[in-house]
């Protein structure tokens, strides 16, 4: 059957217009409700970074979904600007979003590949594609996808300047290692601000954009200079370098940051960090207030170089007596300790709880004979933990804290998952609650040159008939069996502690006065409260406490944020002022207690503090004002310190987070003068030099 030429006409158009009509209810259908209104094109959903700064202006942290720091077009780098269009857009200033030369070679080349087989896979997205894409339409490999990608960066460049489409991309491009945006990409993978990046560098960053994985230097080196060096080829071509420096750099090197395998994770103060996004969560000051997406400007009390002096000396100490510890420590002196601690490990291991019956005690029984298995368990339990905190008395700001022992902080370590040993353990505090007790027994009239009884003794209950005496009574007692209030304090005689509180003051007394100096832990008010038996308190508690003795008797709460700003740079909080502040015990008193607890320091239990002082570079900063006092549990299973000079507090606490576990293997050792004071002496003196 042959078709007359109108009919045949009649049949062609007919065909073009359903295929066309086709066509026009498929991109209806595509770009139908999907484009971004005019509200999302103008404000955009970028999530911020919030940087965390220390006191002193050291980036500490950034808090993101998307880790991002927005710069302004006049902070990117104008080599940056050209190198990108010569890379990614050559024509971005002639085109209104879409480049249709473009477009075409790539939709053919890509029916070249689907046809024939034949890889011809070329991009034909301009800048302002790539950037719709990003902010609006999703990575999707689809036909609409494409449409709707087109027809947004369309209406972006209706909407914006090309100075305004390039600032949103290069702040919103993910360039990996949780990157979002130039400022972040350059100090995660150089460690340099935008404006001191190399070319070299600079070809890099915009080179990884094309897959940030699969060109990633810290994980495929030599892809990542093969794709730097395409980079360097199209700048070059399009006159941003010269053929020498084209040369010159592709032989370069990637140098990017090192990572340090002995670094400790998180930064200098990941406990910290942890404690600031958690106050976001729940302090009603900050509820309004996104940590991970406002794009805040953080700025906290803590000090840097403190915070590292806190490091080095938690560090030091700490890895000595581990060191000490692992010596002196053995299981077999502790076979039913061990059992008990092996079967409640082996209960908490996954492999046997998702077990029963018998299948259950053959898994007990292989993780018994599993040596890696109990090495790790004893690892864990006998790991030396320790938590130090540095306080500024006048005001309450905290100036440092460390909250776990370096040995802990490993390649897996998250604060988020760690205890912070500052602000999340309780403990009994042992002899550093007495200079509570000493200022109760001033109070009531004794001063520091009365005598009391430094002999044995024991309390008898009047009500109960219930009889308490303390552990050592007379250690620091000679044969005389008195001693002043001063000499008692200094030798740290538990005797006399315990005839004060139950001769000159009460319990209840000592209770009242600790929880003026802001402790907030549960506290009994027994006799035993004398020697730290009376409850367990938080480290930052207790160093927040003696600021009662440094400040003439005030008390004044710690606190960790002075300002936050949003993203535009207004200040949306700022603390003016000291903390809150109370009048804990008179001034009198307290200025007393502080003097006693200087020949602590000088003569002392705290002795070894005073010799490291004496140390000090600047000879006139040698026998510089310092107090404090120690502590240690029974057991020795918890080492204590707390000190100050008329400038800074420091808690130093010291233990296992296993409580079964204690000093006890070597002796003398696991006291808190030598365990926690000379982390404090090792601070101050760092300080003041």
């Amino acid at each position: 059957m042959r078709f007359k030429p109108k009919h045949l006409l009649i049949i062609l158009i007919s065909i073009t217009i359903i295929l066309l009509g086709g066509l026009s209810y498929f991109i209806s259908n595509c770009l139908s409700g999907s484009l971004p209104s005019v509200d999302q094109l103008e404000n955009p959903d970028q999530s911020l970074a919030t940087r965390l700064y220390s006191e002193d202006g050291e980036l500490l942290h950034y808090f993101s979904t998307q880790k991002r720091i927005n710069l302004s077009i006049e902070e990117i780098p104008s080599n940056y600007i050209r190198s990108l269009i010569a890379t990614e857009d050559r024509e971005f200033y002639n085109h209104w979003g879409v480049h249709l030369g473009r477009t075409v070679r790539a939709v053919s080349k890509t029916i070249l590949n689907v046809v024939f087989g034949v890889y011809q896979k070329q991009g034909g997205s301009t800048i302002t594609q790539q950037l719709a894409r990003k902010l609006f339409v999703g990575q999707k490999n689809t036909i609409c996808r494409k449409l709707r990608e087109m027809a947004t960066a369309i209406r972006i460049e209706q909407r914006y300047t090309k100075q305004e489409i390039l600032e949103m991309y290069v702040n919103t491009v993910y360039f990996g290692a949780g990157a979002y945006g130039l400022d972040i990409a350059a100090k995660t993978y150089f460690g340099k601000q935008p404006s001191d990046l190399r070319m070299s560098e600079i070809a890099y960053l915009i080179g990884v954009v094309k897959g940030p994985n699969f060109f990633d230097a810290f994980k495929h080196p030599n892809r990542a200079v093969a794709r730097r060096n395409i980079v360097l080829s199209m700048m070059r071509d399009h006159g941003v370098i010269s053929d020498n420096d084209f040369w010159e750099y592709s032989k370069e090197e990637i140098n990017l940051i090192k990572k340090d395998g002995k670094a400790r994770r998180g930064g200098i103060a990941p406990h910290f960090v942890e404690l600031i996004r958690q106050m976001f969560g729940d302090d009603s000051k900050f509820k309004n207030l996104n940590i991970h997406s406002d794009g805040l400007s953080i700025k906290t009390t803590l000090d840097s170089r403190i915070q590292r002096f806190a490091l080095a000396a938690a560090d030091s100490q700490v890895n000595y007596y581990q060191k000490l510890f692992d010596r002196k420590f053995k299981w077999k002196n502790n076979r039913k300790l061990q059992t008990t601690i092996m079967n409640e490990a082996i209960r908490r291991d996954p492999r046997y709880r998702k077990l029963k019956g018998q299948e259950r005690q053959e898994m007990k029984m292989k993780l018994w004979s599993d040596k890696s298995f109990a090495d790790s368990v004893k690892n864990a339990v006998t790991t030396i933990q320790c938590g130090v905190v540095v306080i500024e008395p006048k005001t309450g700001a905290v100036k440092a804290m460390v909250g776990a022992s370096s040995k802990f902080m490993n390649e897996n370590f998250h604060a988020r998952h760690s205890l912070n040993h500052v602000t999340q353990i309780r403990r009994q505090p042992g002899s550093a609650v007495k200079p509570f007790v000493y200022a109760m027994a001033l109070a009531s009239g004794l001063s520091p040159d009365s005598l009391i009884d430094c002999g044995p003794m024991t309390f008898t209950d009047p009500v109960t008939s219930a009889t308490w005496s303390p552990r050592s009574p007379t250690k620091g007692c000679d044969s005389t069996n008195f001693k002043t209030l001063a000499e008692s304090l200094r030798r740290s005689i538990n005797s006399v502690a315990a005839r004060l509180i139950t001769e000159h003051t009460t319990p209840e007394l000592v209770k009242e006065l600790m929880q003026r100096a802001g402790v907030e832990s549960p506290l009994l008010a027994v006799p035993a409260l004398a020697l730290g038996a009376g409850g367990e308190i938080k480290p930052i508690e207790l160093a927040s406490s003696y600021s009662i003795f440094a400040n003439n008797g005030y008390h004044v709460q710690p606190f960790y944020i002075k300002s936050v700003e949003d993203e535009n740079n207004s200040t949306v909080f700022n603390r003016n002022k000291s903390n809150m502040i109370s009048d804990a015990l008179e001034s009198k008193i307290a200025n007393t207690v502080c003097s006693m607890m200087e020949a602590v320091i000088d003569r002392g239990t705290g002795v070894r503090v005073r010799r490291m002082l004496e140390t000090l570079d600047n000879r006139a900063l040698r026998d510089i004002d310092c107090a404090g006092k120690t502590g240690t549990t029974n057991g020795n299973a918890d080492a204590w310190f707390v000190g100050f000079t008329p400038e800074l507090i420091c808690g130093v606490w010291v233990g296992f987070d296993d409580q079964r576990i204690t000093f006890d293997a070597i002796g003398d050792h696991g006291q808190g003068g030598r365990v926690s004071a000379p982390i404090f002496g090792i601070i101050m003196k760092y300080v003041y030099n």
